[in-house]
């Protein structure tokens, strides 16, 4: 089995971290909430998103306030996203992998296609994956299982697959498929939140694959 990187998007691969904080704030401002600063939200940023969003507001929004909120922060991130680019040294570190990879993200599977294909990243990926069901209400383990599921005809084993993200959940998820994990610190969660996982974290991913190429080493 040949070693494999499973990619997560936003805030990983896609440097995105402004403006999801800005459309953030928009869907706080829905319900009168103050808006907070990128080192804020990245300290207490959490996976699936509802949790965060109680974190917050220190307690569970209602439907009606989810609903607004929802449609506030896509509105608001689909006008400001096509300002981003790829995180510096993604198209390195894509490039430079010798297995084999995919791309599995918590975004709109509609809309990370043309985007992934836009950025011209398209053909690093056996396999892209986007969320498919409603926003902000799961993990991304049952993902992962999907996912791996469909890639295993392609050679992909768990135990020498890694996962690199942005966020803790991304290396629960892996621990979950008997995965291994390695975080990179210039997405959604402070560096500080990260090192609480035990697994490698990065600081540029040229510094992620390394790291992960140390983990699949037979």
């Amino acid at each position: 089995m040949r070693a494999h990187i499973v990619w997560d998007w936003n805030g990983t691969l896609f440097d995105d971290i402004e403006v999801v904080v800005e459309a953030s704030n928009a869907a706080f401002a829905a319900i009168q909430l103050a808006p907070l600063t990128v080192q804020q939200y990245r300290e207490q940023y959490q996976v699936p998103v509802i949790g965060f969003y109680e974190q917050v507001m220190g307690r569970t929004p209602t439907a009606e306030e989810w609903v607004v909120m929802d449609a506030r922060f896509h509105r608001h991130y689909e006008a400001l996203r096509d300002g981003c680019r790829l995180t510096e040294g993604a198209a390195e570190a894509l490039a430079g992998w010798s297995g084999s990879q995919s791309l599995l993200s918590m975004y709109t599977h509609a809309d990370l296609v043309p985007l992934v294909r836009r950025l011209g990243v398209e053909r690093h990926f056996i396999r892209v994956d986007g969320r498919a069901a409603s926003s902000g209400v799961s993990g991304k383990a049952e993902h992962l299982v999907r996912h791996l599921a469909a890639i295993q005809a392609e050679g992909v084993d768990p135990s020498r697959t890694v996962l690199i993200g942005d966020v803790v959940d991304d290396a629960l998820a892996a621990a979950h498929v008997g995965a291994h994990a390695v975080l990179f610190s210039g997405g959604s969660h402070a560096r500080s939140e990260l090192e609480r996982v035990g697994v490698p974290v990065a600081d540029t991913l040229a510094e992620a694959v390394g790291y992960a190429q140390d983990l699949v080493k037979s």
